[in-house]
């Protein structure tokens, strides 16, 4: 596991860098009214190889349900950054449309994060555990729908041209798609009621190939 754990850190800051690097030499840069192909493909191409990784690799998935769902829950409180969509769309940099649920939506999550992270990781309130993370998935996948087809539908309002620019590029290839990843392991080691490393390490092994098949689907 600490092999595992080595090799994910690393890769995650090649990730953040490639992102970064990319988004200097404005390679995701559109200024049409729509976020473009690029930035699409730096947001998926992450959650794929995480699929297909945990699809393939039993090491891999046995690594990602070892890892606590109360810190990947925590880490969502980064979201109530959300305010920064509104804040821009007062300004008139951000359409409406694509700011204010995007931003509203991320400040309620990033709000509830460590409520959640504290009361609701645990087998007695795994249903609400969870529906919260399912309602992050939902406003991560919103926001992204929004953001592709604000310029569709709305083609004479504010166009997306800053969400391809650093810094708020590094949001769709780098943040929302780490966080999407987050939420699918605590979705799958709470179906599986795996909450925290002690547990895991005195579990049975029905339990740990049942997560994994979990993660597998999820």
């Amino acid at each position: 596991m600490k092999s595992y754990g080595k090799f994910t850190s690393w890769l995650i800051v090649v990730w953040f860098a490639s992102a970064l690097f990319a988004s200097a030499m404005h390679v995701f840069q559109n200024n049409s009214n729509r976020i473009g192909l690029a930035v699409a493909v730096g947001s998926l191409a992450p959650i794929l190889i995480f699929a297909v990784w945990a699809a393939f690799s039993s090491g891999f998935r046995q690594f990602a349900l070892s890892l606590n769902s109360r810190i990947l829950t925590l880490a969502h409180s980064w979201r109530i950054m959300g305010v920064v969509f509104v804040i821009l769309k007062a300004r008139g940099v951000l359409p409406a449309i694509f700011a204010l649920p995007a931003g509203y939506g991320d400040m309620a999550i990033g709000a509830t994060a460590a409520l959640v992270a504290l009361k609701l990781a645990e087998p007695t309130h795994r249903t609400s555990f969870i529906l919260w993370q399912a309602l992050g998935m939902a406003d991560l996948v919103m926001a992204v729908g929004l953001g592709t087809t604000a310029g569709l539908i709305n083609p004479s309002g504010v166009p997306m041209g800053p969400m391809t620019v650093l810094p708020l590029s590094l949001v769709p290839t780098f943040l929302v798609p780490l966080f999407f990843i987050f939420h699918v392991i605590c979705i799958a080691q709470a179906r599986a009621n795996l909450w925290t490393p002690g547990l895991r390490s005195r579990g049975k092994g029905s339990e740990s190939g049942a997560a994994s098949r979990t993660l597998v689907r999820a």
